[in-house]
């Protein structure tokens, strides 16, 4: 947090038996008038509040007179049982301190930014001779330039392949580059100039990296200028296969550009926020345009109680979208941020140069928020339509079953081996918003002694490892603080009939679990036809479900993902034991030794062949190592 490394931190060490607004009194009188972060803490000692202040004294001795207060203030002041504080030179360094705290502690009573995931970047990374062109994720460590971020994964790939087309720079890694003899394929079909071979010289490339920085940086017009002047005067010249090259060039970047489904003529580089509330929930859209480009959005659902305006949950969700992230020049809200300029005075002091804070009135800007606006409204339409969907669903699924009230999360579990090899155990979770794949686990099946191809014995494993630890790690009534989800499912769907539900009562009986959990196994209609399924519960006899029934669609759906999710890590698993070298299983045998041994004798195989004396005559290999790697494929069981 740079400057707040030096702050002070205050914690109630001896607390008065009392709680609410008697507490809070009690440390009003020792509070100082300077700028800081307070948390309040429940009777279990859970933070459920975080705030700053300009005064802290001033800000807290509101919460003692809690009439007039909102409902939602009313009950946090009520539920205070401890308070600790933190003093800061500056507002607006609280402001960065209360976002990082509550991304940390999740209070229940803040708006969470729920979702929070990492972005892509495009790297021209600075640390070679040769400079690379690669996606990124994560901490800007390694030197380089850094374009972005992109809304997903899928933008960033469409863009280097058409960044390839256009400056011909290369995206292999540096072992891969080292290692060349000769042009790659990639050379071949004129997506990378070849300068591992020599094929153009440093001096050369280094242009075109300066080509493709000041493509991304917004100075578009001109790198097509001086491709056009190129390919012109390469035609004049009767130079056609240069020519031709440089036209091919410049479509690609024409197609960059036509990317996007919004482009901006005034707008180079900014993040553009639209919050839209409906039904008590909240959804901010992001935008992000760069170099002039629209290089995608995301819709964010931040947790927020009802009771707060669209400005509130949005100015505290700016707060914390920025915690780990560079903010841009500039930021285009749809509402008025009613404490603007310390947001701008916080975000600057990020990202190290100025950052302003707009709500644009009218002209382009206005337009790209009122773009951002429609879509944030859509997209909470759907979820809210969605969600109709998934509740009326979950209420069938209570019905079936007979639960007392719809299943808040539904955890499904399946096994994936061929003859009981590379072995793995599959959870999938779903709840009220659908499937929760933040909540998927998989599961390595360990125990030696379960037979190959007992899938009875790999689901007892997988379940005692998975309820062992729910019961070890959680109380019967936690969740998750950022998306509401219970750590305990309440209903449990198992692939198999009376036998795997056999196999789970064993594992149940013998845990002893502290809540009680309803388990249903699904048997396979005949011939495996999909709609006959029959459902196996304890203390009932096995039933079907009415052929056109929404919720045995619904349970089909979540077997089959199950499956899917288990079949793909399986296979995942597989493919990186078949691909492992066997000279990866020798201690002490690095990537220079490994490479030095390929490349003398070609394959592992040979590697595995070759006598003593030959493999104590590669360079870099000593005569202890050549008996180490001898001995490791020539051993005596």
């Amino acid at each position: 947090m740079g400057r707040a490394q030096r702050t002070n931190a205050t914690k109630m060490t001896d607390a008065p038996a009392r709680s609410g607004p008697d507490l809070i009194r009690e440390f009003v009188r020792t509070l100082p008038s300077a700028p800081g972060v307070y948390r309040m803490l429940d009777a279990a000692g859970d933070v459920i509040y975080v705030g700053k202040a300009r005064s802290l004294r001033s800000r807290v001795t509101n919460y003692t007179r809690p009439e007039g207060l909102p409902v939602r203030i009313q009950r946090m002041i009520v539920a205070t049982h401890a308070m600790e504080f933190t003093r800061t030179e500056t507002e607006s360094e609280a402001l960065l301190l209360e976002a990082n705290l509550i991304k940390r502690l999740k209070p229940r009573f803040n708006v969470l930014l729920r979702d929070d995931k990492s972005f892509p970047y495009i790297l021209i990374a600075t640390d070679h001779e040769a400079p690379e062109l690669l996606k990124h994720r994560g901490s800007r460590r390694r030197p380089g330039h850094y374009f972005g971020p992109f809304a997903s994964a899928t933008a960033v790939k469409r863009t280097i392949t058409a960044l390839q087309k256009a400056f011909l720079l290369r995206n292999c890694s540096d072992s891969f580059y080292a290692a060349r003899t000769r042009p790659c394929l990639l050379h071949q079909i004129k997506r990378c100039s070849g300068p591992c071979t020599g094929e153009i010289s440093h001096a050369d490339y280094a242009e075109l990296v300066t080509e493709a920085r000041d493509f991304l940086s917004g100075k578009s017009k001109s790198v097509q200028d001086h491709l056009a002047r190129d390919m012109n005067a390469a035609a004049e010249a009767l130079d056609f296969e240069r020519a031709a090259l440089l036209r091919d060039r410049l479509s690609a970047l024409a197609l960059i550009q036509s990317q996007g489904d919004v482009s901006a003529r005034s707008v180079e580089e900014a993040d553009i926020f639209a919050i839209h509330h409906e039904g008590g929930q909240f959804c901010v859209q992001v935008f992000f345009f760069r170099a002039f480009q629209n290089w995608g959005n995301h819709a964010f659902r931040p947790r927020a109680d009802a009771e707060l305006t669209d400005a509130e949950v949005l100015e505290a969700f700016i707060g914390q979208f920025y915690e780990n992230r560079t903010p841009p020049r500039l930021i285009l809200v749809s509402h008025e941020m009613s404490e603007q300029t310390l947001l701008e005075e916080a975000l600057t002091s990020r990202a190290g140069g100025k950052v302003t804070v707009q709500m644009p009135r009218r002209g382009e800007k206005r337009d790209l928020v009122n773009h951002a606006l429609n879509n944030a409204r859509e997209a909470l339409g759907r979820q809210l339509a969605e969600g109709a969907s998934q509740r009326s669903l979950l209420e069938g699924v209570a019905e079936a079953f007979g639960l007392d009230a719809p299943p808040r999360r539904i955890e499904v579990y399946d096994n994936s081996h061929i003859s009981g090899t590379n072995a793995v155990g599959a959870m999938v979770v779903a709840g009220v918003e659908g499937l929760s794949k933040k909540h998927y686990r998989t599961f390595n099946i360990k125990d030696t002694s379960i037979t190959p191809g007992d899938d009875f014995g790999m689901m007892r494993e997988v379940l005692t490892r998975r309820f062992s630890r729910l019961a070890a790690e959680s109380d019967a009534d936690a969740e998750d603080a950022g998306t509401g989800m219970p750590d305990w499912p309440d209903l449990v769907l198992i692939d198999g009939g009376a036998g795997q539900l056999n196999a789970v009562r064993e594992v149940i009986a013998e845990l002893n679990l502290p809540r009680e959990v309803l388990f249903v196994g699904i048997a396979k209609g005949e011939e495996r036809d999909a709609g006959r399924e029959k459902f196996h519960m304890e203390g009932r006899e096995p039933f079907m479900l009415p052929h056109r029934d929404p919720v045995l669609y619904y349970v089909q759906r979540l077997r089959d993902e199950a499956h899917r999710f288990a079949i793909g890590t399986h296979r995942a698993k597989r493919k990186k034991e078949i691909s492992r070298n066997p000279l990866d299983e020798i201690e002490g045998i690095g990537p220079t030794r490994k490479r030095a041994l390929l490349n003398h004798f070609g394959s592992a195989k040979a590697v595995s062949r070759a006598s003593l004396a030959d493999l104590a005559g590669i360079p870099g290999i000593s005569d202890q190592m050549a008996q180490i790697v001898y001995d490791h494929f020539n051993r005596v069981e």
